[in-house]
């Protein structure tokens, strides 16, 4: 039986852990060959996870905040599997605190990494794409690209320019046969959510109507589905994987301490 993704190439940034490993194991499933791109060591260990069963992957290290790191991730893609089909720019940061608490080196990161990093990924992926057949992208953004957060002004800014990329770039880029869409997770349980406190992650879950962490596999189907041709009408839009929070008509977005998450 054919796998959904045999003989497509699939490049992942933030790969390391969480969704993006939990998203690089499924698209090998499919008969992807995954590049993984991270500065975080591990990601080398979902390389190996993804070997263990048979599939193809390759790590590189990468920093998204630079020009010559995402142009030479991109490149060794071509080099590595013959092309590149799929880009699923998931790499980002998060400091919480209030604006004025929040330092500017920190801003500086999170605009850095969150946003100026998927669009420089954007730029070399589409730079291959559309001289090459097309392909397709998903971006990371977040419930907090959607709406107001507090404690987390730097990282809602970052998120909103990811929505406002992810929008300009479909239309810029539709009639190259490239479609180019955002999801916009909630509260998963990543390694980095679970570290935090039960009560903490109550908070995360209070404005969910569904009242729990969602799992990083579940984001992962949405992103194979946005890539698939199962999608094959959808451009320019952001997909909430949020248990319901962002629609939900209560108070929204809880106040979050500096090491909440």
């Amino acid at each position: 039986m054919m796998k959904e993704f045999e003989g497509k190439v699939v490049l992942i940034t933030g790969g390391a852990t969480g969704i993006g490993r939990a998203t690089a194991i499924k698209f090998a499933e499919q008969g992807a060959k995954v590049v993984v791109a991270d500065v975080d060591p591990r990601a080398e260990e979902t390389v190996e996870l993804i070997k263990k069963f048979g599939a193809e992957a390759a790590f590189i290290k990468t920093d998204v905040t630079k020009s010559k790191d995402t142009e030479a991730m991109v490149q060794f893609t071509i080099d590595t599997f013959g092309g590149l089909d799929v880009a699923f720019n998931n790499a980002g940061v998060l400091r919480t605190g209030f604006l004025t608490e929040t330092a500017e080196e920190d801003f500086d990161l999170m605009i850095a990494v969150d946003l100026k990093g998927v669009w420089l990924s954007m730029k070399n992926e589409l730079l291959y794409m559309k001289d090459n057949g097309g392909g397709v992208i998903v971006n990371t953004a977040s419930e907090a690209g959607l709406v107001g957060t507090p404690a987390a002004s730097a990282y809602v800014a970052a998120k909103h320019g990811v929505v406002g990329l992810t929008k300009t770039a479909a239309g810029e880029y539709a009639n190259m046969n490239i479609r180019i869409n955002a999801i916009a997770p909630g509260a998963i349980a990543t390694p980095m959510v679970m570290e935090i406190s039960e009560e903490e992650r109550q908070v995360l879950m209070d404005p969910q109507p569904l009242n729990r962490l969602g799992q990083p596999e579940e984001v992962a189907d949405a992103v194979l589905w946005l890539s698939s041709q199962k999608s094959s009408f959808v451009t320019g839009t952001t997909l909430s994987i949020d248990g319901g929070a962002t629609s939900n008509a209560q108070s929204y977005s809880p106040v979050l301490s500096p090491k909440s998450i």
